[in-house]
């Protein structure tokens, strides 16, 4: 199974609710990909020019400034490149509400251009928010709370970034989720000791010697003088 963990920055706050009906955009993608639960290595990250400006209180967060952005390239010029990277993979997003409505919306912007679609044509989206939420209900569910519940150091989370925050989730998903591949593994554990418990049973056969006719006469005699000796003693037999 080919997963990627994948996180966003746009040009405005208010990360609670998909406000692209305000006109904001996207400027950050960050993926990782994991396979079969492990992480491979290979990454998607690009910085985007979101053809307008970044609000003051988004810059305070991600530290992404209209200068920094002003010679990347727009969304149409990699839309190609990132959907192919992500096309058959389950997206795993911290709040995948928000994303998936930003890049929809980025999508949409295109027009008669637009042959993708939307994501969901392409992936399945499973959110991470929505896991820790039933996993830890009552309790805080962001990332640095779940980092600190977990042990993940994310020391180097001065600023949101798309990446960094991809990697951090990818960290926080699998130790969410690791119970069951514990549980996998102390059923395979506990198979394989019966198993050798059977092997070495088979192994090690002991003995059985009957007793002889003489010896079985001689135990009856011996219990008969117990019950004798029982009787005399007015125990009960």
């Amino acid at each position: 199974m080919r997963q990627i963990v994948l996180d966003t920055e746009t040009t405005g706050m208010n990360k609670g609710q998909t406000n692209f009906w305000e006109g904001h955009r996207i400027i950050e993608i960050g993926a990782v990909e994991l396979v079969k639960r492990r992480p491979t290595g290979d990454h998607y990250h690009q910085y985007i020019n979101p053809e307008r400006e970044v609000e003051a209180e988004a810059l305070q967060v991600h530290g992404i400034s209209n200068e920094f952005l002003a010679d990347k390239p727009t969304f149409a010029d990699i839309v190609d490149d990132f959907m192919n990277w992500i096309k058959g993979a389950e997206l795993l997003i911290h709040n995948a509400q928000f994303d998936v409505a930003f890049i929809n919306y980025e999508l949409s912007l295109l027009g008669k251009k637009n042959k993708w679609g939307r994501v969901e044509d392409h992936c399945t989206i499973t959110d991470t928010l929505a896991l820790a939420r039933k996993q830890y209900p009552g309790q805080r569910a962001n990332l640095d709370a779940l980092c600190k519940r977990l042990g993940i150091d994310n020391s180097n989370r001065t600023l949101h970034g798309a990446l960094l925050d991809a990697e951090i989730l990818a960290d926080v998903y699998l130790a969410m989720t690791g119970g069951q591949s514990a549980l996998l593994l102390d059923a395979e554990t506990t198979a394989d000791t019966a198993a050798h418990a059977a092997t070495r049973q088979a192994r090690f056969k002991v003995p059985v010697r009957r007793a002889t006719a003489d010896e079985l006469a001689a135990h009856q005699d011996y219990l008969a003088k117990l019950r004798s000796s029982s009787q005399q003693t007015n125990l009960d037999w």
